[in-house]
């Protein structure tokens, strides 16, 4: 399989629309199609399920594009490396952070100065009221957040680490006796409302709206920065599944950390604008996908 056709296969695993990749790739929809065809023949099955309302990969679809995913990712990651070998890269960086990401990417971020002593590294925190407004005005070139991110005009990548959801209480609440919650439990009790312009889809990876079967969690109080929601957790009027960073970077007097049992791990990202990476941002993204 050429590397064209790997672009088309995973684009289209992307779009779901064959209008749309075509666009996106600057290509004809017949030539999509054509490419999509001769990797099913050579696969062997299909890869895509096709009808006039919509487009959803076959089981063997996914496979393909697990396997081909992180291969194509890499081989961006290896040309913009060496890019940036090529040419010496200068200028500023500005890395947007939630708690305690800037400590968690230190590895990273040691590995990007030694090899990048001309590139400024600057840091902004971003809060999770409204995460991507700092990125879309400029104020920061890449942003480490968790997923998913499904907006059109950022891009995602590479996946930095996954981590465990936490379930934060108060000291003194009920759910601390155990020791640890069922993920079912959140429909007992109200979880902090958000203040702010945060998309629902990317709060739903932390603050999920409905548990594993289906039942609604309720809202309480609206907190926009971690520290209101340590408060409004202290004072028993919410509980807060928060990543597992919480329980080793902000410890807080009359709260616990109890494990969430059945909850989906937390995966974090680095995030950028689609339309004008920089040099840094290239090569600083290139780094961290070598390592990874």
């Amino acid at each position: 399989m050429e590397l064209r056709e790997i672009e088309i296969f995973l684009t289209l695993a992307e779009e779901l629309h064959f209008g749309r990749t075509a666009e996106r790739l600057h290509v004809s929809v017949s030539l999509v199609s054509q490419s999509i065809r001769k990797q099913e023949r050579a696969v062997g099955a299909p890869l895509f399920e096709r009808t006039s309302r919509k487009v959803e990969l076959t089981p063997v679809g996914e496979v393909l594009r697990a396997g081909l995913r992180p291969a194509y990712e890499g081989i961006g990651a290896a040309v913009a490396a060496a890019t940036a070998a090529a040419r010496r890269v200068a200028g500023t960086l500005t890395l947007g952070f939630m708690g305690g990401q800037a400590h968690e990417l230190e590895p990273d971020l040691a590995r990007f100065r030694a090899r990048h002593p001309d590139v400024e590294l600057r840091f902004r925190e971003v809060v999770f009221s409204d995460p991507f407004a700092a990125l879309r005005r400029g104020d920061v070139d890449l942003l480490t957040t968790w997923l998913p991110v499904e907006e059109p005009d950022l891009t995602v990548g590479p996946v930095l680490r996954s981590e465990p959801l936490r379930l934060l209480v108060a000291t003194d609440h009920p759910l601390a006796a155990a020791g640890r919650v069922d993920v079912e439990a959140l429909a007992e009790h109200a979880v902090p409302a958000v203040r702010g312009a945060a998309p629902p889809a990317w709060l739903a990876g932390v603050l999920p709206e409905r548990t594993p079967a289906g039942r609604e969690v309720p809202r309480g109080p609206a907190a926009a920065t971690y520290q209101e929601i340590l408060a409004l957790v202290a004072a028993g009027k919410v509980v807060c599944p928060v990543p597992d960073e919480g329980r080793r970077y902000f410890p807080w007097p009359g709260v616990r950390y109890l494990p969430l049992d059945g909850a989906p791990a937390v995966r974090w990202a680095l995030v950028r604008r689609s339309s004008d990476a920089t040099a840094p941002v290239r090569a600083f993204v290139a780094e961290v996908a070598r390592e990874g």
